[in-house]
């Protein structure tokens, strides 16, 4: 029997699909095993390359299988999904997988650290309550619209709704008054929830000296230092600056052909969490700078004396990815760039 070097894994919940090939490529075994057979399976067998793609569980079985004296890579799904030749299954998933992980310039994912994981499940946390806050603003306020009364958008102005629903000198009917008081009771819940979890983010974003050194930077707070420590790859593993922020979706979108570049929108295929907070970091630096004042000569002041200011936004978080890079790779807290004159 040949012998195999790599096995491709279709991880799911009960059911695992393994299959075993030779360093040529050959198909040495096809196996479909329950959780606690793919757990003793794997203990008894000889050290090999296990490929698995990165979703939901892959970081708990990565872990897993360096234990056992496995080396561990994970994939994107996206990367695997051109080398399914036909039918989708999950036989042909795992086989799939094989193929990718032995192309030469495959691009892995890295493997998740339990704390990485915990910090991440503080953070979608606090996204989920965020959202389901909005949601119940949004309907305390169509319902107040449909009699008569009109509020601006965004939770600074919850006070005037609530100000609408607690004057009995309004004119609303008695159940939509107790409907509306029922909402703001929860929105009321949800806001000492995220406080809560604000708290705790403070307190994870002073423990890291990661984080410590990523809010140096202008934009950059206590919540979009824990997204980076907690989503980005170690940085050794981009080249340069502009590599991190492609991987973030901050570049434009390349359809170039025949030796002519052609560059369109931001691409946005990338780490979606970070790129909204750094985008929402650029905004508020530009909405400062619009206010006080860019200083003279600076980057930020000619950007933003002839283009529009969510496109210097999003060049200015590009730029801020790139900074990232540096200060985490070079181990140095920001620095003022020097101004260039135009």
């Amino acid at each position: 029997m040949e012998k195999v070097t790599i096995i491709g894994v279709d991880l799911a919940k009960n059911a695992f699909q393994l299959h075993g090939a030779a360093a040529d490529g050959s198909v040495v075994f096809r196996k479909k095993l329950s959780r606690l057979q793919f757990c003793k399976f794997m203990a008894g067998h000889p050290t090999c390359i296990v490929a698995m793609e990165a979703c939901g569980s892959s970081h708990y079985w990565s872990r897993e299988m360096a234990r056992l004296g496995h080396r561990p890579k994970l994939i994107a799904p996206g990367y695997v999904k051109p080398f399914i030749k036909r039918q989708k299954n999950d036989a042909a998933d795992a086989e799939a997988i094989v193929e990718a992980a032995q192309r030469p310039t495959m691009r892995f994912v890295e493997t998740k650290s339990e704390e990485q994981q915990s910090r991440a499940i503080v953070f979608r946390t606090r996204e989920q309550l965020v959202n389901q806050r909005t949601e119940l603003v949004n309907a305390l306020r169509a319902h107040l619209y449909e009699f008569g009364h009109v509020a601006p958008q965004g939770i600074g102005h919850l006070r005037r709704l609530a100000e609408v629903v607690e004057d009995e000198n309004t004119e609303l009917p008695d159940l939509v008054r107790e409907i509306c008081g029922d909402l703001l009771g929860q929105i009321d819940q949800l806001t000492g929830r995220l406080d809560a979890l604000k708290k705790t983010i403070d307190v994870l974003s002073r423990k890291g000296e990661t984080s410590q050194r990523l809010q140096t930077m202008p934009g950059v707070g206590p919540i979009a230092a824990l997204a980076i420590e907690t989503f980005a790859p170690p940085m050794e593993t981009f080249k340069c600056g502009r590599d991190f922020a492609a991987w973030l979706g901050l570049v434009p979108l390349q359809k170039s052909t025949g030796g002519k570049q052609r560059l369109g929108k931001t691409s946005k295929m990338g780490q979606r969490d970070i790129r909204r907070l750094l985008i929402v970091g650029a905004m508020a630096v530009v909405q400062w700078a619009s206010r006080k004042g860019a200083s003279e000569g600076s980057w930020l002041a000619r950007m933003m004396a002839k283009k529009p200011r969510m496109l210097v936004a999003i060049a200015l978080a590009n730029k801020m990815a790139r900074g990232i890079w540096a200060m985490l790779t070079k181990q140095e807290d920001y620095r003022n760039p020097a101004m260039v004159p135009a």
